[in-house]
């Protein structure tokens, strides 16, 4: 026999990118899904948030 399959936690939900469209509108269709009860939907929207790109920001003086 096979050793008991051992799931890790979730991860947390990620949030927005500040001052992106996309990530803000995902955000809120993640959660009209949770209101929904629409769990694979959220789940969807928190990868689509996570793999969104942004341009890299680099702090100090140019």
């Amino acid at each position: 026999m096979s050793p008991p399959v051992t799931l890790a936690m979730p991860i947390d939900a990620p949030p927005p990118a500040p001052g992106c469209g996309v990530c803000t509108a995902l955000a809120q269709q993640r959660a009209d899904a949770i209101a929904a009860q629409d769990p694979s939907r959220a789940t969807d929207c928190n990868v689509e948030i996570r793999n969104h790109p942004h341009p890299k920001r680099h702090g100090g003086r140019s």
